[in-house]
């Protein structure tokens, strides 16, 4: 599917994410990548062989409040 020289990552891939983006949707909530993966906001993703990733965000650093 990709034709980018050096092709991109393929969607069964660790650095699937790495792939150039073919449609960009940021009102909707997701990208298209050009190996066929679906990118959501969350950071869910939609396989082209229809495997559902969760989402994978980092956890935010927590707030430490000290006394003076």
């Amino acid at each position: 599917m990709c034709q980018h020289q050096p092709p991109c990552p393929s969607a069964d891939s660790a650095d699937r994410e790495a792939a150039h983006l073919v449609a960009h949707h940021p009102e909707q909530g997701w990208s298209l990548l050009c190996n066929g993966v679906l990118l959501f906001e969350d950071t869910g993703e939609l396989l082209p062989d229809g495997q559902v990733i969760a989402p994978h965000r980092p956890l935010g650093a927590e707030h430490v409040t000290t006394a003076a």
